[in-house]
């Protein structure tokens, strides 16, 4: 083959392939807990999805899929002309709907299971082995009566069969769960199925808890919010009116945060790739409820030195910082802080003491690709409280292409001859550097 005849690859998928790896190794061998309802197993996109289960399950993933089946349930309830209304979000379950609801719920888990099983050449399922195991994991108790309603054989969950499950997960078995429970009794309950995913995440303590819902995760109305924390998400749901899907989405994800699952997303079944996007990318596809701050501003260490030199060397070369060598990264790491993202250094400031009552503010630095934001401004913030913390009460900064950015910030242009003694002592202006000034 000649070399002009070689196919083009894209550099961008080879680029984002070179930077799914700190994933792919951060995922592997961990527990995901995946929730998606039947209007996700109706959509158009819902055979991408199921190879998408199938290359997480191909990377060492254990994986718990949780269906839902309320289209299928209304339509089978309807077509029998058996009313069973929902109250409050939930379904009010008469015995004689029972047969309706088992017929669509297993329907649901037959097709999971067909579709998990393909393994046809020149598709995205080609040499996948996957072995898809449901079964009594789910033990059940009467939802009761509740406010004069009564729910009759609705249900909720009392227990989860976690060693059964992790049995199953440990011989690299996919287990699928419905929206179904099963009582002490021999009775069978028409549960949730956000419940039973919540309910099974925590009883599993999951690394990852995913809602596929209809939207792109959680909007403020005009931008997607990316991240929320339990406390975000109890104001949001205070002072919002949204959807009943997103509602409960956002009910549970904080609920899972408060009860040991690290890491809740909501996500769009309706976007294809999307899942891969949100595991796999550092700003993801949906919204991330965590219980840490997913971006964080923190102090720096020692292991930051990488990070910081990566960050500021493009500055550095265009003169905008004084150049530093990874030896004083080291020595003087204690005076720098950092905003982390996801393991990524995409922001850092120093704060150098200068005597007992003043310090100076250096090497400010944002990552050109999150600029669009406050993150500078938050660091700033963060070195003031610093500053505050050890009786500190007035900043110094010297800069010379930032100076309007810094008299946002409250900063205003004194004289050289304000900088204390020993800092205007080795001060030497070959840069030209303009002297600002702040008094917290």
């Amino acid at each position: 083959m000649t070399t002009s005849a070689m196919p083009q690859i894209n550099p961008e998928y080879i680029q984002w392939f070179r930077n799914s790896a700190p994933y792919i190794n951060t995922h592997r061998g961990k527990t995901f807990v995946i929730m998606f309802g039947g209007e996700a197993v109706n959509h158009p996109t819902f055979s991408t999805l199921i190879h998408d289960f199938a290359l997480l399950h191909s990377l060492g993933i254990k994986l718990v899929l949780v269906h839902g089946a309320r289209p299928q349930i209304e339509r089978n309830v309807e077509q029998a002309n058996i009313s069973s209304p929902l109250c409050d979000g939930v379904r009010v379950t008469p015995r004689e709907a029972m047969p309706h609801i088992l017929e669509a719920v297993g329907a649901i888990r037959l097709q999971i299971e067909a579709q998990l099983s393909m393994g046809l050449a020149n598709s995205p399922m080609y040499g996948s082995r996957i072995d898809a195991v449901s079964g009594n994991f789910v033990t059940a108790r009467p939802y009761g009566v509740r406010d004069g309603v009564d729910y009759q054989m609705t249900g909720e969950v009392r227990s989860i069969d976690v060693d059964a499950i992790k049995n199953n997960l440990v011989h690299n078995h996919m287990v699928i769960l419905g929206s179904m429970g099963y009582s002490a009794t021999g009775e069978v309950f028409n549960l949730l199925a956000e419940d039973v995913a919540l309910k099974a995440a925590v009883a599993l303590n999951a690394d990852k808890l995913i809602f596929l819902g209809e939207q792109s995760g959680i909007s403020d109305g005009e931008r997607l919010l990316h991240e929320m924390i339990p406390n975000e998400v109890d104001r949001f749901l205070r002072d919002r009116d949204t959807n009943l899907e997103i509602n409960y989405f956002l009910y549970c994800a904080g609920l899972a945060c408060r009860q040991g699952v690290h890491r809740t997303h909501i996500i769009s079944y309706a976007k294809d790739g999307a899942l891969l996007e949100e595991l796999f990318t550092r700003d993801g596809a949906g919204t991330l409820i965590s219980h840490d701050p997913y971006e964080e501003i923190r102090r720096a260490d020692i292991d930051d030195v990488v990070g910081l030199v990566e960050l500021i060397k493009p500055l550095e070369e265009q003169g905008i910082l004084v150049k530093r060598t990874r030896e004083r990264l080291e020595e003087e790491i204690d005076n720098y802080s950092v905003i982390e993202r996801d393991g990524m250094i995409l922001g850092c400031a120093a704060l150098y003491p200068l005597d007992e009552a003043a310090a100076e503010v250096a090497c400010v630095a944002v990552h050109p690709e999150y600029r669009n934001g406050s993150r500078g401004a938050d660091l700033l913030a963060f070195l003031e409280q610093q500053a505050r913390s050890h009786g500190l009460y007035k900043l110094f900064v010297l800069t010379t292409r930032t100076a309007h950015w810094f008299v946002e910030q409250g900063f205003v242009e004194v004289s050289a001859d304000e900088l204390p003694p020993a800092r205007r002592e080795i001060y030497h202006n070959g840069r030209n550097s303009k002297v600002f000034q702040k008094l917290l």
